[in-house]
């Protein structure tokens, strides 16, 4: 037989062996495109006509509407590639290519296998998230309904504060509550959805995430609880401390306060800030030992040693002002002299703030080197000031200074030791 002849009948006995599986390739892929355009039509209006683009926007999960359409048309575009991609591997069956099917095949049963977990994990998620949008909405009308904002305001808002300003408000107690709790009842039906999912490597940190924030809830409840009731202890506290304080007339001398010599701060405003403050700082640490986290206790207790040389500073500065002004506005009064009071008042200033940045230590060292070298610069100026400059102002008031001495001493009979002879003893 003819070699030209044989090749010929074999590549037309090949091509007629190939031909039914092209053929059958063909009308696969002709079925495949026309099956993934209806479904990407179907899902396109189905959805447009139950008008699912507006609940998206409802769900928040689209800003606009025309936004929501998009989404729908990306959608319907990932189900006809979805159905494409699962009428390849027979495709390729038909055509000889068994083998690079395989592993298109595992991959597609792989997806097939998972999409029921991923359908249950939706579920879980959409009903788990109805069922605490449900229950946020309740707490948050019952909350508002024995109006539990304003029993709260009476202890946490300013007495200044108007109504309006209160109804602007965008974050009330009431809503805090109620997202609260959606939040804590939304964390367990994620956790159930994550491991329905059965992806190990994703689903376990994140679970175990979850697992640590519900362990600690009931910790964190604790020091919510105790930073609330003691907002209201130090707040109630320090009311009072200020009441019987403004009671009994020690606001008369808030001027000394100021540098300005007018009460703009009172004493009793003064002390009850105080107060609310320091029994604030032992509820806010004692909250933070609840949490029983080890780097926020060293933290609170840090605060806890450090507080009273906070409060000694805080006294010292405090008189110092006081004590300044007050000494100031005598001095003023009774020598006439304004610049000396002013100068007085001002070296008890430095002298108070020296003394509360030694007693918080803050770079104590340097601060008492430079108050050391202040004091001995100001004491060498004034040396050299009165010793060069005001010998003659330094002589004139001595000598007043003597006269007068003098002129008492003649009133009262008694003689100046300086006018008498000096005797010489001669044994």
């Amino acid at each position: 037989m003819d070699p030209i002849q044989n090749t010929t009948n074999n590549l037309w006995n090949s091509f007629n062996t190939a031909l039914p599986g092209v053929i059958g390739a063909i009308v696969l892929l002709i079925i495949a495109i026309l099956v993934a355009t209806l479904v990407k039509f179907l899902i396109n209006k189905g959805l447009h006509a139950i008008k699912f683009n507006e609940t998206l926007v409802k769900w928040k999960v689209a800003a606009t509407a025309e936004d929501g359409s998009r989404l729908i048309k990306t959608i319907a575009k990932i189900l006809f590639y979805l159905v494409l991609l699962s009428f390849v591997p027979a495709i390729l069956v038909r055509i000889g290519l068994g083998q690079i099917s395989a592993p298109i095949i595992n991959m597609y049963n792989n997806f097939l296998a998972f999409l029921p977990n991923l359908f249950a994990a939706i579920v879980i998620l959409v009903i788990g998230y109805f069922v605490a949008r449900f229950v946020r909405e309740l707490v948050q009308n019952v909350l508002e309904a024995i109006n539990v904002d304003r029993f709260i305001n009476k202890y946490t808002v300013d007495e200044d504060t108007t109504p309006q300003e209160l109804r602007k408000q965008k974050n009330t107690i009431a809503k805090v509550l109620a997202n609260t709790v959606f939040v804590i009842i939304l964390i367990p039906i994620v956790t159930i959805a994550l491991e329905t999912l059965r992806i190990a490597t994703l689903s376990t940190p994140i679970v175990n995430v979850l697992n640590q924030i519900l362990t600690a809830l009931p910790f964190i409840v604790v020091a919510v609880v105790i930073l609330v009731v003691g907002g209201y202890i130090a707040k109630i506290v320090g009311n009072l401390v200020e009441g019987l304080l403004d009671n009994s007339g020690v606001n008369k001398y808030s001027k000394y306060l100021n540098m300005s010599g007018t009460a703009s701060i009172t004493i009793s405003e003064l002390v009850g800030t105080i107060v609310k403050v320091v029994l604030m700082t032992f509820f806010i640490v004692e909250a933070i030992n609840t949490l029983n986290l080890e780097v926020l206790n060293t933290i609170g207790i840090a605060i806890i040693a450090y507080l009273p040389s906070v409060l000694i500073a805080i006294i010292i500065i405090g008189v110092g002002v006081f004590g300044g002004n007050a000494l100031s506005v005598f001095i003023k009064n009774t020598t006439g002299s304004a610049l000396t009071g002013e100068l007085v008042k001002y070296i008890i200033y430095v002298l108070a703030i020296f003394m509360t940045l030694d007693q918080l230590k803050f770079a104590s060292t340097i601060v008492t080197t430079t108050f050391l070298f202040i004091i001995g610069g100001l004491s060498i100026a004034f040396a050299l000031a009165f010793g060069l400059g005001g010998r003659e102002f330094a002589k004139y008031h001595l000598a007043n200074l003597t006269k007068k001495i003098d002129e008492e001493n003649s009133k009262t009979g008694t003689k100046n030791p300086t006018d008498e002879p000096t005797k010489l003893k001669i044994t």
